[in-house]
């Protein structure tokens, strides 16, 4: 019988760090998806006393192994630096807690592996919060594709750069956050590899160190990904560049989108024999669904909408491209 057929999902965060207030953030999603957000842990004596201001009667904690040991929580979220993903995961999934880790995944392959064999052994679930699936923007990019507008697609560049420096804090530090391209680049090869979903046979990656040498994160990144239907996906991140692109050009066998603004993509099509531009309006965000996802899963059975070997690809396809990066050769992406 399902535990969650006449009671909701009891779940905590852990992490709930100021930046961002994404502690709160995933807690009040949750609890507005029908779950009950009744834990919160956090090193920081000082961010509990906020969580406890923020949600009156909450359990805090400030050790993890504390909280684990809660009979009551059903599942965590695990809000922490890159680097501290996969161990605590891991550690849920052995207390038999259902897990979300918010992207990037993790930071290797290896991580990945033994996140999702832990789950498997404990029976539990683990998905990881790409919920910008479900961005307006890229919500009516791929409702366009899919409809046909511009064909087959067979090349895409996304791009999410600018110039200056990225700061002192540990999003900047390679050894905790992964490097330049696990923060938005996650979010932006999520969103390719749901456009292109061939299998990749290459990555190619192009990593610069230049300019900012107070921090260890690169300076810009560009990785070029192929697939073996011969399309060709290019995404560009970082702090080096003062030149403005737009965030998608995406071409399609018959015309192609560019986004251009805040509102729409432009299309560019045939009409009647006539070449054509068209608005295409941005759908409306909804990152609500993620988490009306995970409440259907647990319990309805609805299949799981991020499945945590479709986060582990990002992670193979960021590996790959330091890889090749490093070696100067293309280099096959690690995942099945």
């Amino acid at each position: 019988m399902n535990a969650f057929k006449d009671r909701p999902i009891r779940s905590a965060v852990i992490g709930y760090g100021g930046a961002f207030n994404m502690g709160r953030n995933h807690a009040n999603w949750m609890n507005e998806a029908g779950m009950q957000t009744i834990a919160a842990c956090d090193i920081d004596p000082k961010r509990m006393e906020a969580a406890r201001q923020d949600f009156p009667g909450i359990r805090t904690y400030t050790d993890m192994g504390e909280l684990l040991k809660d009979p009551d929580v059903d599942l965590c979220v695990v809000i922490l630096p890159h680097n501290a993903h996969a161990e605590a995961s891991i550690q849920c999934a052995k207390a038999g807690k259902h897990v979300v880790v918010e992207k990037p995944m993790c930071i290797t392959v290896a991580e990945a592996d033994a996140m999702i064999e832990a789950a498997q052994r404990n029976h539990v679930m683990l998905s990881i919060f790409h919920n910008r699936r479900h961005d307006g923007d890229f919500v009516a990019l791929k409702a366009a594709i899919e409809q046909g507008l511009i064909g087959e697609v067979f090349h895409i560049e996304a791009y999410g750069a600018g110039y200056g420096h990225p700061g002192t804090w540990w999003r900047s530090d390679k050894a905790i956050s992964g490097g330049a391209m696990y923060d938005w680049g996650a979010h932006f090869m999520d969103w390719i590899l749901n456009l292109i979903p061939a299998p990749m046979v290459g990555v190619d990656g192009y990593f610069q160190k230049r300019v900012w040498h107070d921090v260890t994160n690169e300076d810009f990144v560009h990785a070029t990904v192929r697939f073996d239907n011969g399309a060709v996906a290019e995404l560009q991140l970082g702090n080096l560049s003062r030149a403005p692109k737009p965030r998608w050009r995406v071409l399609g066998t018959k015309g192609a989108i560019v986004d251009e603004s805040r509102e729409a993509f432009t299309a560019y099509v045939e009409h009647e024999g006539y070449p054509a531009t068209l608005k295409v309006p941005y759908a409306k965000t909804d990152w609500q669904a993620y988490y009306a996802g995970i409440v259907a899963h647990l319990r309805d059975g609805a299949e799981l909408n991020v499945k945590p070997e479709q986060a582990r690809r990002i992670i193979a396809v960021f590996e790959a491209a330091e890889r090749s990066s490093r070696e100067k050769r293309t280099v096959t992406p690690a995942y099945p």
